[in-house]
């Protein structure tokens, strides 16, 4: 069996701790006389306290629960009627707000009102909720604002742009043929091979890769245009008044204008992977499109014949050069030859052989003579008759050497004695068998020169050749409206972010 508990088993101090303003405090309470004992048994616990927080709140001074029933029941109020308890729950201040108010934070200044409003009128939350609505409502139409101006700004720097730009291609601009042709240079087989490089390179699309580099630039140039506009009036034909005016060429145009359209209107383009050369030519009528195209591979035939004349003819004419040098010098040296040998004797050589074979025998004679006579003078008696005849004998042949000796030594009418004037035809024998020799190079050289002249080395061969279109190619009015809104997408965006990025800085 369980029991009612009594009031004063309840902690009444912590509940006034933690309402500590709810009602003054009562150091000496009034003295009452004591609550029978039964009486707090017909109460709850929560009735208990309900009667007390009633009596703080309307301001009761009470010694204890039965107290502050009976002063509560003595005032007229009922402490359990359900009006008055919820009258106790006041909407001024929420749980959290409380909690905030009793946090060491910064307490934000109270807006007072220009008119004082009667309590009661309007309560905190639905003055919150009426300050969060006004600033929904200034976020909304700032939002608006900001959407709006965005969408002028679009509209005037991105949007307008392009539909002129689209416009323009839509309706404005004269409708373009574009005609295609390829061609190619190729080296001829029978031209002689430039060392181990041009025999490895000969055949691939390499070896002509410097001509293609040059007949395209021959064709990007100046003179292709004064050419082409000289025999098929390409500049008329960008003057007329058919052509809108962006692409139209006026009729007192200077020739640096019509070289800008005609770099506009001739593309050239090579492939050093393929080695081929493709061209399109643009012009407002189809048929004028093709006699363009045309008329610029032929030229770029005739200068890539040109191009090989021009070598093929440098190569004769250096060889040639080369043989006339070659003969000159023989000629010279020969001379020179001739010269030495008529300038004294008629063959220095053989005198000189002959004069040397006498001293040869002139010496073994008197070889033969030392050794007679140191064989008499051997002997114990010789004979001196014999004796004086050897020595003479040899004293003779000495004299004869020394005789043809001196006529070697001895210097000539030309003023060379005969050694050297042997040495020196010697000399210039030899050098006529070097100019020989290259005399002989230099003709092999001049003839494989010719040779080659009268064969073409470079040819052009065409790959694609140029036919008249059907439909217009120019302008592609979509793809080009496309790059017109990506082109000034990208400038606002650019541009608004550095604007951006310098107010931030500068704020």
């Amino acid at each position: 069996m369980t029991t009612t508990p009594k009031a004063s088993r309840f902690r009444l101090g912590l509940n006034r701790a933690q309402k500590p303003s709810a009602a003054p405090a009562n150091p000496k309470p009034e003295p009452q006389p004591p609550a029978e004992p039964d009486a707090a048994e017909e109460y709850s616990a929560r009735q208990l306290r309900i009667a007390r927080r009633v009596a703080e709140k309307n301001g009761i001074k009470f010694s204890n629960d039965l107290d502050a029933i009976a002063k509560l029941k003595n005032a007229g109020i009922d402490p359990f009627d359900r009006g008055t308890i919820m009258n106790m729950v006041t909407p001024e201040r929420s749980e959290q707000q409380t909690q905030k108010a009793q946090l060491p934070q910064r307490i934000e200044p109270v807006q007072v009102p220009a008119e004082q409003k009667q309590s009661g009128e309007v309560s905190p939350v639905q003055q919150r909720e009426t300050e969060i609505h006004q600033i929904q409502r200034d976020m909304i139409r700032r939002r608006r604002r900001n959407t709006f101006m965005l969408t002028l700004r679009l509209l005037a720097f991105v949007f307008l742009p392009t539909a002129f730009v689209s416009y323009y291609y839509y309706a404005v601009a004269t409708p373009m043929y574009a005609t295609n042709s390829a061609f190619s240079i190729i080296k001829g087989d029978g031209g002689a091979g430039g060392g181990s490089m041009g025999g490895l390179l000969a055949g691939t699309q390499f070896a002509t890769s410097q001509d293609a580099v040059a007949v395209q630039t021959f064709l990007q140039s100046k003179e292709a245009m004064l050419r082409l506009d000289k025999e098929y009036n390409f500049i008329d034909h960008f003057a007329q008044d058919n052509i809108d005016f962006v692409q139209k060429l006026a009729p007192d145009a200077s020739i640096e204008d019509a070289y800008r359209i005609y770099k506009r209107m001739v593309k050239i383009g090579f492939d050093p992977t393929e080695g081929v050369i493709r061209l399109e030519v643009i012009a407002a009528d189809p048929d004028i499109s093709q006699k363009f195209n045309n008329a610029l591979i032929t030229y770029a035939e005739a200068r890539v014949d040109n191009l090989s004349q021009r070598k093929r003819e440098n190569q004769v004419a250096d060889a040639r050069r080369l043989y006339q040098e070659a003969i000159v010098e023989r000629e010279r040296v020969q001379e020179d030859l001739v010269k030495l040998q008529q300038s004294t004797l008629l063959d220095p050589e053989a005198y000189a052989a002959s004069l040397r074979s006498q001293i040869t025998t002139l010496e073994a004679e008197l070889l033969d003579k030392e050794l007679e006579l140191q064989a008499f003078l051997d002997n114990a008696r010789p004979n001196a008759s014999r004796v004086s005849g050897t020595e003479s004998d040899i004293k003779r042949l000495k004299t004869a050497i020394e005789e043809i000796e001196a006529r070697m030594k001895a210097p000539l009418d030309s003023g060379m004695s005969l050694a050297e004037l042997v040495a020196r035809i010697q000399i210039a024998t030899a050098d006529l068998a070097t100019r020989d020799l290259m005399l002989q190079g230099s003709l092999e050289q001049l003839r494989m020169a010719e040779t080659e002249a009268t064969s073409q080395s470079r040819y052009l061969s065409r790959a694609g050749n140029p036919v008249a279109p059907q439909d217009a190619t120019y302008p592609r009015a979509f793809e080009n409206t496309l790059l017109a809104f990506a082109i000034f997408a990208g400038i606002y965006l650019m541009i608004s972010i550095t604007a951006s990025i310098l107010r931030e800085q500068l704020a």
